[in-house]
């Protein structure tokens, strides 16, 4: 008695490991910190710096000439608004500032798009390899229903007038 009762008990604690099932967690928002933020913003590269940019100003060049300058230098300003008014206040024209200005602004606006296109794709990847993994896990299988074999394939079974 104390055999069966020993074996009945450690089928239970068998079935009933097999009985769990895993939790799903939900999916965590990834939040940028400042060194990944600082990371993503466009750095100021100034080919042309405010100094030039004061020089051609008050040499004669027009705000188109200055701002095919900016662009054939590809240069980049991180211009704060009290840098602005200075540069207003020695002659640069405010057609450059507001280019200098929007440029920044457009670079940022890409950037975060950029990263938030990557996670987003990131995001559906993995969600499609939890798709697979719990299709895969969860799959009805049977053995003798395989590819190619059939419901009956190995069982004996020879057609509804036959019988078995």
């Amino acid at each position: 008695m104390k055999v069966s009762t020993a074996i009945a008990l450690g089928s239970l604690i068998l079935l009933s490991g097999c009985a769990t099932t895993q939790q799903q967690r939900e999916p965590q928002i990834q939040r940028i910190s400042p060194a990944e933020l600082e990371k993503l913003m466009p750095q100021p590269t100034p080919y042309i710096t405010y100094d030039e940019l004061v020089r051609l100003s008050k040499a004669g060049s027009t705000p188109d000439d200055i701002i095919a300058k900016i662009k054939e230098s590809n240069s980049r300003y991180d211009l704060s608004p009290s840098k602005a008014v200075e540069l207003s206040k020695q002659g640069v024209s405010s057609k450059v500032l507001d280019y200098i200005y929007t440029t920044r602004e457009q670079a940022l606006r890409d950037g975060f798009a950029e990263e938030l296109n990557k996670r987003e794709k990131e995001k559906l990847i993995e969600q499609e390899k939890l798709r697979r993994d719990y299709q895969w896990r969860y799959r009805n299988y049977d053995p003798f229903w395989g590819p190619g074999f059939g419901p009956y394939w190995g069982r004996g079974y020879y057609g509804p007038r036959w019988g078995w």
